[in-house]
């Protein structure tokens, strides 16, 4: 290979003094896609990227879409005997909402027929308490600007909708399906420039009525930030709202007895506020309330109280923190001579669920489940019973969903992915290995049987406490049976083990992420799975930053790299997108000792000429109104400027899909392109 012709990208003399260190930026015109000079620079990279050598693309998308044909089905929400669930079958796009009951099985919402382009999507849904009527929120292009409708489900009619401004939103249904609570943006108007995606408030809504007339509840005055959450007891009587500054691993939180005082001015009592913890409420249908916390217990704990007492002086432990064990979920099964309360944990990112008293917390039993992987959310009756579902997956088994019954204490298949598809035989074998400061880190690593380095994909995320769990994919199985391995390496930063974990990749500690990574790639690299030259890393989000330190922090550890909708410039993050509310997570560039930490790692910043980088591939979405595609053109024009060897830097621009969910087709796409890239580069044949 000879060194591509990259694109000319001019380097401005912009530096900027922060807390005394001078920060230079040459590509800060990038960060204006509507300036000329960037649009002609992101027209021929794309050009650049249409001429690339990417010779087993074809065959990646031909097997990953194979694989993908197994379509997906969701656990049900039940009302009554009208349950509501999601499912894909093998040749749609987009999974679609179904309703059955007594007339049958049948479509409430289905995206493609809203819009045959495959750009809306529906991001998620609420049935009111009784099953009658259906909130629901849709987004169109990628943006993630959800706008609120109420379906009637008798007729699957709309009866109110639009309402804009409902990103991220909860809906708190009351009785009979007439009002509900929900959080919505203070309009553009209200609020000072560049801070549309801030200021959320939560409303009172009553169906029928302009939202405009809507009460304001809870939010005037505190952090921009600030995420809501808030819901309704089924019975009606009891308010939660929650508050989270950006995405904080803590939460403060209120309560209101609705029955004492008006709908409209709930008189909210204080259970935690300025604790380091985050904490969930559950009124349960034996009048008993339930306390989902991390508060003294990183690995999370379940305690009881009356609603009348909730603070925490009055908790008694039910269900005590585990030593190994991270609480994840739980359900009540009470339609039983000894109600049960089941328990959902996650050992080392594997599932598991115990069963115990209802009253002592005693464990009693366990419930089988399929295998070892990845169980969802446990949902019940709402009005109890003694059946349960939960959703499962692994590395080679399509989502479907089980139902427990407690009174036989089986469990049984209830609802199978809907295609049939041809998986490939791999192996899974959990590892664990010492990362630099000598703690111990778990690695999945899947393979096929066989011996000697080969081709491998290392990946990982390590922030915002979120686990890399086993799941059903169709890129990672198509690496696999075309003779690579793929490894998912759980490190510091996730929620593997626990709020603690977390804690310690995060802000002042961010670099034990990094160091966790390449120290999984170290021992890949020992233990004969791969060599240096073989391996390369992936990563999207805040894993696409973790792959951006990896590759200025260890060039010569890795062959290629593919680096998706990443964060990069981590001094000017917090001025696009939702960056803002991740300053809980990073720190801020303002704070001189946050700045210290950011500066030590920005990927962006240390990008240094003459040196021999990684083959590169950055994957961006023009939609993306999380973290905003000028990281990666930043980074881009900085390392096709400082490459000292003939590995290539390209950049994949992709219009009309955003940061989330997306249709088949265009997944498949990326994955092939990302897949063949890497093979590429890796020497996969």
């Amino acid at each position: 290979m000879t060194r591509l012709p990259y694109p000319p990208a001019r380097r401005d003399d912009i530096v900027d003094d922060l807390h005394g260190t001078p920060v230079p930026d040459p590509y800060r015109w990038l960060e204006d896609a509507d300036d000329p000079a960037a649009k002609e620079w992101l027209d021929a990279q794309d050009v650049l990227f249409k001429g690339a050598e990417l010779s087993g693309r074809e065959r990646f998308r031909e097997r990953v879409a194979a694989l993908l044909r197994s379509g997906s089905v969701g656990p049900p929400a039940w009302r009554g005997e009208r349950r509501f669930f999601m499912r894909r079958t093998p040749d749609q796009e987009h999974a679609v909402l179904y309703v059955a009951d007594e007339r049958g099985e049948r479509a409430l919402l289905d995206p493609m027929a809203l819009d045959p382009s495959g750009l809306t999507t529906l991001d998620t849904y609420q049935p009111d308490k009784e099953g009658a009527r259906l909130a629901c929120q849709i987004s169109v292009g990628g943006d993630e600007e959800s706008r609120l409708h109420v379906l009637d489900v008798e007729t699957g009619e709309v009866v109110e909708g639009p309402i804009d401004r409902c990103r991220y939103s909860p809906i708190a249904w009351l009785p009979g399906g007439e009002a509900f609570y929900y959080v919505r943006k203070l309009p553009p108007s209200e609020v000072p420039e560049g801070e549309e995606q801030f200021h959320r408030r939560v409303y009172l809504h009553r169906v029928g009525t302009s939202p405009d007339d809507d009460v304001l509840i809870f939010g005037a005055g505190l952090e921009k930030t600030n995420y809501y959450g808030v819901s309704v007891s089924r019975d009606g009587r009891w308010l939660t709202v929650s508050a989270s500054q950006g995405t904080a691993p803590r939460n403060d939180l209120w309560v209101a007895d609705l029955t004492a005082s008006p709908l409209d001015a709930p008189a909210l009592v204080t259970v935690q506020e300025g604790v380091d913890a985050q904490t969930g409420l559950h009124f349960g249908r034996d009048g008993r309330l339930y306390v989902f916390t991390d508060r003294d217990a990183p690995r999370a704990r379940i305690c009881v109280t009356s609603p009348e007492t909730p603070t925490h002086e009055h908790w008694r432990d039910l269900i005590p923190e585990d030593a190994e064990a991270v609480l994840s979920d739980f359900a009540i099964l009470d339609d039983l001579d000894e109600p049960v309360m089941l328990v959902g944990w996650t050992r080392h990112a594997v599932s598991e669920i115990s069963i115990h008293s209802l009253e002592t917390g005693a464990r009693v039993g366990e419930v089988p489940i399929p295998g070892l992987g990845s169980i969802g959310g446990i949902t019940e009756r709402p009005e109890g019973g003694h059946e349960a579902w939960f959703s499962y997956t692994d590395n080679t088994t399509p989502p479907s969903v089980h139902r427990f019954d407690a009174r036989t204490g089986e469990t049984s298949l209830w609802a199978a992915s809907p295609g049939a598809v041809e998986v490939p035989s791999v192996n899974t074998e959990q590892v664990v290995y010492r990362s630099k400061d000598g703690t111990e880190v778990h690695m999945l690593v899947i393979s096929r049987e066989g011996s000697g380095p080969r081709p491998t994909i290392l990946y990982g995320y390590g922030g915002f406490g979120i686990s890399m769990t086993p799941g059903y994919s169709g890129s990672i199985l198509a690496w696999v049976e075309a003779g690579g391995v793929y490894a998912i390496a759980q490190l510091r930063g996730g929620g593997e083990q626990g709020e603690q974990w977390h804690r310690d990749g995060m802000l002042g500690k961010k670099q034990n992420v990094f160091d966790d990574l390449h120290s999984a790639a170290e021992h890949l690299i020992a233990t004969g799975v791969t060599t240096p030259d073989r391996l390369g890393i992936s990563g999207g989000s805040n894993g696409g930053l973790l792959v951006g330190a990896a590759l200025t922090q260890r060039p010569d550890l890795y062959a290629a790299v593919v680096c998706s909708a990443p964060l990069l410039d981590m001094i000017r993050y917090e001025k696009f997108g939702l960056g803002e509310t991740w300053n809980v997570e990073y720190g801020s560039a303002d704070v001189p000792e946050e700045f210290g930490w950011l500066w030590s790692y920005s990927p962006y910043h240390h990008v240094r000429e003459g040196v021999s980088y990684p083959a590169t591939l950055f994957t961006v979405f023009a939609s993306d109104t999380r973290v905003h595609p000028l990281h990666a053109w930043k980074m881009a024009a900085a390392l096709q400027h400082a490459q000292a060897s003939d590995r290539p830097i390209l950049l994949r621009n992709e219009a009309e899909v955003g940061h989330g969910a997306r249709a088949v087709s265009r997944t498949v796409d990326l994955a092939a392109d990302q897949l063949a890239f890497l093979a590429r580069h890796t020497g996969l044949a």
